[in-house]
């Protein structure tokens, strides 16, 4: 009996109100850390998507109360994880260059989605520190990853050429270089109709020398516009 009446007395209107606003600040928070970076999902879709998994929690906590602690709290908070999945994946596209975004903002979302789900059990502590780590890993290991991108050994290059002769040229060029090629996919120009277009995948044995290899691909009197990806 005390725990149901503890449990009663957490579903108060100010306790619900509690949980339901921090849920809204931490989906802002997130949402627009997302929108500051021009993402497709921003303040209002993480507010949204955290609030309501605060207020499924809700839903399961007043159920179990009301039916005497015969209901299963879990169940509802379990389909908002699994459901999740699916407004992740629209996040997720891939660009005409095969390049993939919004990996991070799905995952925001799922996360979200989580510390709505703790916020509304009234799991205070782990919701506030998730949270700072949350931000932590946006706003500070964001740096860390694209750093390690830009020195990374294997990379992506998408490059415009001048001429239908270009790419072979080019392949014969970069032969002298410190560089090995991993992919090559060759597509038309966008910027000369008569021109080429390709995807190379390379791969360097210090990725401290790629600012050089870039430059000597910028020299080539053959590039039209060269772009990391």
């Amino acid at each position: 009996m005390g725990n149901t009446a503890e449990a009663a007395n957490s579903l108060s209107l100010f306790c619900v109100t509690c949980r339901l606003l921090f849920a809204m600040l931490a989906g802002m928070l997130v949402g627009i850390e997302r929108s500051s970076r021009g993402r497709g999902a921003g303040v209002k879709t993480h507010t949204l998507v955290c609030v309501g998994a605060a207020l499924v929690m809700l839903i399961g906590q007043y159920m179990n109360v009301a039916l005497g602690n015969q209901g299963d709290m879990a169940r509802l908070g379990a389909q908002v994880i699994s459901g999740m999945g699916f407004l992740g994946v629209g996040t997720i596209i891939v660009t005409g260059r095969n390049h993939v975004r919004g990996l991070t903002t799905a995952a925001g979302l799922w996360v979200c989605a989580c510390e709505g789900l703790a916020i509304g059990i009234g799991f205070w502590k782990g919701a506030a520190v998730t949270l700072i780590i949350i931000m932590f890993t946006l706003r500070v290991l964001v740096r860390v990853d694209l750093q390690m991108h830009r020195n990374a050994n294997s990379f992506d290059l998408y490059i415009e050429f001048n001429g239908d002769n270009s790419v072979r040229q080019f392949m014969q060029d970069i032969s002298c270089q410190n560089v090995r090629i991993k992919s090559l996919d060759v597509t038309r120009s966008r910027i000369d109709e008569n021109g080429q277009a390709a995807i190379i995948g390379f791969e360097m044995r210090r990725g401290k020398d790629r600012p050089n290899l870039l430059e000597w691909i910028r020299e080539r009197k053959y590039i039209l516009y060269l772009e990391e990806l």
